[in-house]
């Protein structure tokens, strides 16, 4: 089996490659990155030397790059990873979001429809359902549930969702797609939520919390993730949609205070910011369809996925700091410049 990973140089597609090694050292990985700043290959440095992974620096928005490769490799599988997906980032400049997200997205379908595959996957967010009220906690999202999107991020995934169905339909090929709540984990970029905030209480600088902290998002450990995309990929329906979700709904200070208690901080590095522009107000996914179709569900739970997401940024520090000052985007220059 081979399969290509696009975006496996960042968080949940490079833990995505280190599953299927482990779960599967009989397939080929060929992992296609861009390298853009969040992309990290540090993070793939434990298995750069495997005789079935290869590392391929490029863009999946550039059609003739794309179709070579497909041309070469003859993949059986795609997993689509690949995306700008900081919120923050997309507000700021929507336009690279369409072009990676949506662009991107249409090459890969094309150039499976002219080359042939098993699978493609498509993997998505619970952010293109909107949002949930916060005095509902009865209410989830299903696989039926609207889209509603909130940002220029969240619009751009689902459009790209929208687009991998049409091919289905139009064209029969081979898909499926996944919606997910909020992952956390080893080797998170950190910009985001919980490897920003541990890395500033190492620190000892300010904890920023947008407006009042009251924002709920439902957390799954990456891991989990990953075994349930596997799961798809072995036993999924094509054509249909999976939410993934990880049980382990927590307000953005619960989740602060709790990184806080973890290291031994005082909560007084807490600092509330001004909120952020159309802040979704509460994620939470029903992730059943999964568990009865396929039989998939969450084995870790919050308090115990934190314990071991801290201790990984504490075993690490070199990974994240290396981030942080800018370092790390000269890893692959050392690796492939005199190759």
């Amino acid at each position: 089996m081979k399969l290509i990973v696009t975006g496996g140089a960042g968080f949940i597609g490079g833990n995505f490659i280190h599953y299927i090694m482990k779960q599967h050292p009989e397939y080929k990985i060929i992992c296609l990155d861009l390298l853009t700043y969040a992309g990290n290959l540090e993070t793939l440095a434990p298995v750069m030397k495997s005789r079935n992974f290869q590392f391929v620096k490029g863009d999946i928005a550039d059609r003739d790059f794309v179709y070579s490769l497909f041309e070469a490799e003859k993949p059986d599988m795609i997993v689509n990873f690949a995306a700008e997906s900081h919120v923050d980032r997309s507000i700021e400049n929507p336009e690279i979001f369409l072009q990676t997200n949506i662009i991107g997205t249409s090459v890969l379908l094309d150039a499976c429809r002219k080359y042939g595959i098993q699978r493609y996957h498509q993997v998505s967010t619970d952010e293109v359902y909107g949002d949930l009220p916060l005095d509902r906690p009865d209410l989830f999202f299903t696989e039926s549930t609207p889209l509603h999107t909130s940002s220029p991020y969240s619009a751009s995934k689902a459009s790209a969702d929208l687009l991998v169905q049409s091919y289905h339909r139009t064209y029969q090929l081979p898909v499926t797609i996944s919606r997910c709540s909020n992952n956390y984990g080893p080797y998170h970029f950190p910009e985001k939520l919980i490897p920003l905030m541990i890395a500033n209480a190492l620190n000892d600088k300010k904890l920023p919390v947008y407006g009042t902290g009251e924002n709920v998002r439902d957390w799954l450990y990456v891991e989990d993730h990953c075994a349930a995309i596997d799961q798809i990929l072995q036993h999924g329906i094509i054509g249909e949609v999976y939410n993934i979700g990880g049980h382990n709904e927590k307000t953005n200070l619960d989740v602060v205070k709790t990184i806080l208690r973890e290291i031994g901080k005082s909560e007084d590095l807490i600092e509330f910011v001004t909120d952020r522009k159309g802040h979704d107000r509460r994620y939470a996914i029903d992730p059943s369809k999964i568990k009865k179709e396929i039989g998939w569900e969450p084995t870790t739970d919050f308090s115990s996925g934190i314990k071991k997401t801290v201790q990984w940024y504490l075993e690490n520090k070199e990974w994240w700091e290396r981030i942080l000052g800018g370092g790390y985007q000269s890893y692959y220059k050392k690796m492939y410049d005199n190759r």
